[in-house]
């Protein structure tokens, strides 16, 4: 495929990720990844595309949730405190391509999973609490492999807290999106300071302004001609296989 196609192709399906997602709290990074490593093999690129992304669709979410009062900054805060730090450790790890690509390639089928597991998750009235220890182990986790692999989380941190009843749904997605945020600018913090950014400026503006417009037109429009289940279970689909093909191609060779 030639560039200017590739790019064209690549901009129309970030505009629609971006779009899908931007509603439900997330940003899209897995999915971005996942496309990003069909076509490229530059991982300081593909993971600082997926990154800068991010940030251009959450920080709407972000803005929206805040107008709406459900940002409740005092039981956020300590998932942010805990995860930045650990996102801009995990993007300075000095990986080979092939180490970087068969983790990835386990994270996208584990976010894939997750995926799966929010979109069966039936909506949920009653919470319920627990330690700071788990805040902080759960935020710290989730923040170092967002840094290693360029993405921002939410896409573990959500199904996780709606399958432990955290808070509403509303209030976990308001969460995904900040913890996103938080943890994107951290990570692109920790591929500057280690001199690992990837970049392909006029590549990655087309696409900043692809999703930028996606997920503003995302947050705003009612998608009820979609389900949102339908959505996300062929996303998921589409993550699950990437993430196989990757851990078959770089651990034994096998191309699919």
């Amino acid at each position: 495929m030639d560039p200017t196609t590739l790019a064209l192709l690549l901009i129309v399906l970030f505009f629609f990720i971006a779009m899908l997602y931007s509603g439900i709290g997330f940003g899209g990074g897995s999915s971005y990844l996942a496309l990003l490593s069909i076509f490229y093999t530059n991982f300081e690129f593909i993971r600082t595309t997926a990154l800068a992304c991010n940030i251009a669709v959450v920080l709407g979410s972000v803005l929206l949730y805040y107008k709406n009062g459900l940002m409740d900054w005092k039981r956020f805060l300590p998932f942010v405190a805990v995860s930045i730090p650990a996102a801009f450790i995990g993007a300075q790890f000095q990986l080979s391509q092939q180490v970087f690509f068969i983790l990835l390639g386990f994270t996208l089928i584990a976010s894939a999973v997750l995926l799966l597991v929010k979109t069966l998750q039936s909506l949920h009235t009653n919470t319920k609490s627990y330690p700071a220890g788990s805040t902080v182990a759960l935020g710290g986790g989730v923040g170092l492999l967002s840094g290693v692999v360029g993405i921002g989380g939410g896409v573990f941190l959500s199904p996780v807290l709606n399958l432990m009843r955290w808070d509403e749904p509303r209030k976990i997605a308001a969460l995904a999106s900040f913890f996103i945020l938080a943890n994107s600018l951290s990570g692109l913090g920790g591929l500057v300071a280690s001199g690992s950014l990837g970049t392909d400026f006029s590549l990655q503006l087309l696409l900043l302004f692809a999703v930028f417009a996606g997920g503003q037109l995302g947050i705003r429009l009612s998608l009820g001609m979609l389900k949102p289940q339908l959505i996300k279970s062929l996303t998921a689909v589409l993550v699950l296989y990437v993430g196989v093909r990757l851990v078959l191609m770089y651990s034994v060779g096998i191309k699919i």
